[in-house]
Formats: C-alpha cells, sequence, structure tokens
C-alpha cells in the first residue's frame, strides 16, 4: 500500500497543477465560449428533460459529454460555468491517467510528470479545460483506452490481459461518443494491441469478440445521429480540394506543434551544437529560407510561420475569443515575443534532427525501460497516428485547428520525454520544470483574460437590454448570437442540417449601408441596430452606452469594450 501510495502521488500533483490553475484564472462567463455554447444549451435540455436534442451546431455526438454536463446542470442550477465544471473534472482526471500511462510507456516517474505537466499546463490545454466544447472529452477516450492497452500488453496473466482489453474497448466505445475520431481506439489501438499478442490464444479470441462489439456499436451510434433532428452530418470527403489552402493548412499546423510543446522540444536546442558541420550548414540554409519567407509574406501576411502559426485557438491576440466582434482585439504576443518564440520552436526541432543523427548508433544512456518496448510502441501508435492524421486531410480544405493536434501531442510526447530519457540524459534538467512554469503562467493569463472579456460582453448585453433593446437588435459576437438564435428559434439556421428536410432558409442580406456581421446567415432573429466593438469609431462609430472595462494579463491597462452604431443615422 505504501508503493501504491508513492506511486499515484505525482499523478495526483499533475491533477492538483491543473485545478490551481484553473483557479486562478477564474475562468466563469455566462455566455458561450467557442462551440461550447449551443452544447451547454443542449445539457441543459437533457437536464431539463430528459432528452437529447441537437440545435444546428454539433458536428460531434458529444454523447456521455452532455449527461456528465446536466448532471452538473442538475446539481448546481444551470449557468454555462455548471456545465463547464464537468470538462474541468474530466480534465483533471486525465491529467492523472496521463502521467500513469507515460510512466507505464516506459518513462521515468519523475520524467512522467514533468512531461505530463507540459502538455496540462500548456495554454491549448488550460483554455480548453474550461469550456464545454468535445476535444478534452475526446482526448480521454483516446488516452483511457490506450492506457488499457498498456495494461494489456504488460498483463502477468491471461485474465488480466482479457480484463483490461475489455476495459479499453468498453472506455473508448462509451467516451468515444463524445467525439467521433475517438473510435480509432477501437478500430486500430486495440487490434493492434490484439497483434502482440497474438500468441496467447485465449486473449486474442477473448479480445477480438469484445473488440468486434466496440466496432458494433459504432455504426449504431452513427445511425443514431444520422437520424436525429437538428445533428450536422459529417462527411469524410470533402466536396472540393484545394491543393494550394490544404497544404498550406497542413504546414501551418504541424509547424504549431513543436510550440505547444516547448517545454520539451527546447529540451534538443543543444543538439545544434553538437551535430556536424554539413547539418548546420542546412539548418542556416533552411533558416535563411524561413526568414525570407516571413519577410516576403510580411505586408500582405503579417507574422506569416511566426509561432503560433495556427492563429486559430491559441494566437496572437491570446485565443479566439472575441475575434469576430468590431475593431482589432488587442495583441498579447508581440512580434519581438514570437520570434523568440519561433526560434525556440523550430530551433529545438532541428535540434531534435541532429541528436537523432547523432545517437542513433551511440548506446544508451539509461537502462532498460520498466516499460513497454518501442516495438510495442511503433505497433500501438503508428497505426493509430496515421489514420488520425489522414482523418485530418478533409479537415484540412477548410480550417484545421490547433486543438485537433491534442492526441498527436500526447504520442509526441510520449516519444520526445522518452528518447531523451534514453538517449541524452536519464533526467529532465531541472530548465526544463522553469519552461513548464513559463508556459503555465502564459496559459493562466490568456485564460483569465479570455474570461474577463467574456464576462465583459454579458455585462454589456445587460446594460444594453436594460435600456429597452432587445438582444435580437445587438449584434454581440457569433457566440453570444447563436445563444440567442437558439432561445428564440431552437436551432441555428445551418444548411448542412438535412432533417427536418428544407429546414434551412436562405437568409436576406443585411440592409444596405448595415455594419457587417459575422454568421448572419446562421441567426436570421438577429436584426442588429448596435454591435460590441473594441474600436469606439468603428462601422458608425459609438452608441450612447457606457464602456464596459476587462482586466488584461499581465498589463496593467484594461481592455475596453464599446457599444457601436450599426446603421447610418437617418436623413431627416
Amino acid at each position: 500500500m505504501p508503493l501504491v501510495r508513492r506511486l499515484r502521488t505525482p499523478a495526483l500533483f499533475c491533477a492538483l497543477a491543473v485545478l490551481v490553475c484553473e483557479l486562478i484564472a477564474l475562468p466563469y462567463a455566462n455566455m458561450g465560449v467557442g462551440d461550447d455554447g449551443p452544447y451547454v444549451l443542449m445539457a441543459r435540455h437533457l437536464s431539463d428533460t430528459g432528452h437529447i436534442v441537437f440545435n444546428g451546431w454539433a458536428t460531434a455526438m458529444l454523447g456521455w459529454q452532455l449527461y456528465i454536463g446536466a448532471a452538473f446542470i442538475k446539481l448546481l442550477g444551470f449557468t454555462y460555468t455548471a456545465a463547464r465544471i464537468s470538462t474541468l473534472l474530466v480534465a483533471t482526471v486525465l491529467a492523472f491517467v496521463l502521467q500513469r500511462t507515460l510512466f507505464r510507456a516506459g518513462i521515468s516517474e519523475r520524467n512522467a510528470t514533468i512531461g505530463t505537466l507540459a502538455l496540462v499546463l500548456s495554454p491549448l490545454y488550460l483554455t480548453l479545460s474550461v469550456t464545454f466544447m468535445s476535444d478534452i472529452f475526446g482526448l480521454f477516450a483516446v488516452v483511457i483506452c490506450f492506457y488499457g492497452c498498456l495494461r494489456a500488453l504488460q498483463a502477468s496473466t491471461t485474465s488480466a490481459a482479457i480484463g483490461w482489453l475489455c476495459f479499453a474497448v468498453a472506455t473508448n466505445a462509451i467516451c468515444g461518443t463524445a467525439r467521433q475520431i475517438a473510435w480509432l481506439g477501437i478500430l486500430v489501438m486495440v487490434p493492434s494491441t490484439l497483434w502482440l499478442l497474438r500468441a496467447q490464444r485465449r486473449v486474442l479470441i477473448t479480445g477480438t469478440a469484445a473488440t468486434f462489439a466496440g466496432i458494433l456499436f459504432i455504426p449504431v451510434c452513427m445511425q443514431w445521429i444520422k437520424h436525429q433532428p437538428y445533428a450536422k452530418p459529417e462527411h469524410l470527403l470533402p466536396t472540393t480540394f484545394p491543393i494550394g489552402r490544404t497544404l498550406s493548412e497542413l504546414i501551418h499546423f504541424y509547424l504549431d506543434v513543436p510550440f505547444l510543446l516547448l517545454p520539451i522540444i527546447a529540451l534538443f536546442l543543444p543538439g545544434i551544437r553538437r551535430s556536424s558541420r554539413n547539418f548546420r550548414v542546412a539548418i542556416s540554409t533552411v533558416s535563411l529560407s524561413y526568414i525570407l519567407l516571413v519577410i516576403h509574406f510580411w505586408h500582405s501576411h503579417p507574422g506569416f510561420l511566426l509561432e503560433p502559426t495556427v492563429e486559430s485557438w491559441i494566437g496572437v491576440h491570446g485565443v479566439a475569443g472575441g475575434m469576430f466582434l468590431q475593431g482589432t482585439p488587442p495583441i498579447f504576443l508581440h512580434t519581438t515575443i514570437r520570434v523568440l518564440l519561433t526560434v525556440a520552436s523550430i530551433g529545438g526541432l532541428f535540434g531534435l534532427i541532429a541528436s537523432w543523427l547523432h545517437t542513433r548508433r551511440a548506446p544508451p544512456v539509461a537502462g532498460p525501460s520498466h516499460g513497454s518496448s518501442w516495438k510495442q510502441l511503433r505497433i500501438v501508435l503508428v497505426p493509430f497516428a496515421t489514420a488520425y492524421v489522414l482523418l485530418l486531410f478533409p479537415r484540412a480544405t477548410g480550417w484545421l485547428y490547433d486543438r485537433y493536434a491534442l492526441a498527436l501531442l500526447v504520442i509526441a510526447l510520449l516519444c520526445l520525454v522518452r528518447y531523451y530519457e534514453e538517449r541524452i540524459n536519464p533526467r529532465l534538467p531541472l530548465y526544463c520544470t522553469f519552461l513548464v512554469g513559463i508556459m503555465a503562467i502564459y496559459g493562466v493569463m490568456i485564460t483569465h483574460n479570455m474570461f474577463a472579456l467574456y464576462r465583459a460582453r454579458v455585462v454589456m448585453a445587460a446594460e444594453i437590454r436594460a435600456s429597452g433593446i432587445p438582444d435580437t437588435a445587438v449584434d454581440n459576437g457569433w457566440e453570444y448570437n447563436f445563444g440567442v438564435e437558439i432561445e428564440h428559434a431552437g436551432f441555428l439556421n445551418d444548411e448542412r442540417i438535412e432533417i427536418p428536410a428544407h429546414t434551412y432558409v436562405p437568409t436576406p442580406p443585411l440592409p444596405a449601408g448595415t455594419c457587417p456581421m459575422f454568421s448572419f446567415d446562421e441567426t436570421p432573429h438577429i436584426h442588429p441596430l448596435y454591435g460590441v466593438s473594441f474600436d469606439p469609431n468603428a462601422c458608425y462609430g459609438t452608441a450612447p452606452f457606457a464602456p464596459v472595462h476587462y482586466s488584461s494579463w499581465p498589463y496593467s491597462a484594461p481592455g475596453t469594450l464599446y457599444v457601436v452604431k450599426y446603421t447610418p443615422p437617418s436623413k431627416s
């Protein structure tokens, strides 16, 4: 028992670290954040009626996510924060499971803890952990399945191996109902594990039967969502395939990965110094080309190829919140900081390549791993990662968001930390924990700033409403507008809705001279006379409402929101 407690203490520390950081950030706001507004309203409906009813926005099935969100709404009463607490709960449990998974994958206890913190205290993880979006729920399904597969490979008895395989199938089947791509656990990861265990006849037969049952569960769920009113079907293949845009999205997406794992990738920077002269010349050539590209595109695309390269969820303004209000959001990451982040991220990637070339024939610096072998990890993870990447290609024809990388980040984290431990140094250096702390502070600040901005938008909406102007006459950004539309119509007016037939009705264009409104087609009940803006001079100037200030760490000057007029003044 003391040994069990000792082994689990680092995992508990990882979970506690997530909770502490989120409490510091004060992540509460009573409106939709990103995609989660319609999801929260679905959880409220489930809590009130016991039925899942879609409302025209979700392509994810949401499944168990809705039930745990509805449970917290029942317990705490309806607020957006009540539903988001369920995500935070799952995120803390996921931090615990991830640390145990890295340990089971052959990484030392200390290094597994630091590696886990590098991911769960990253800006991407911290911000998503306090929304009701499906990313954390989907990642939980993948990691818990991988953990079950590792335990099956390491089981000392046949019965234990069967039990862990059944656990992997059952948890992935249920938890994958939140985000369908997570079912790659059943479809790819578990069969790969069975291949490794094929010599154990009883395990192979029973595990295959369990996997087959799990695979049958998937089309049943897919048929269910296919027939749900106001659900948006997700098509595997795109109708068009613009090669240029697809390549651009993929390049920016994969260049963002080193930044998202900066505390770990930066450990490989010294590898450049130990590399051969020819390799340093190659790095210099590539770096010069990179710099020339940044300079060439600077006027048309400022910050082109500077980290964070995707600019979707985590970007130059902090996070995506408020990007579609009038005016320009305040800059959080200035150019100098972005250049430093780019040097550290891309330089670390070069250092990793140099380290691999330098150490590939050298003996390991650490003894044999206590966990799964590299061969086992390759057989379990490479097919999964390949299938996952292939499923990203259709998304790349439109928008490829950085949050889609979460499952790949776990795999990259595992490989990087274990490689460093075995080939460079058995212990991650102390400055790695310093880098983890820096990224955690960064994540706390932008999480705080995001919710401070959303709270300001709620206050602004209440001020306008108190003057007698309805929400349907105000453009408060698409997240707020979606909630208003769902409250009035019950669903969003999206052309991808197939059931009921002919639900979508094209929205007439806004009257001539009206300030543009993002996603106005989905919200036909909103006819804006006013809008919320970062710039008091946007559209037709300031409306007679007091501005609302919100805190913006680490700056002393607060951010400010204004109400502006959306229609030209009448001519008398």
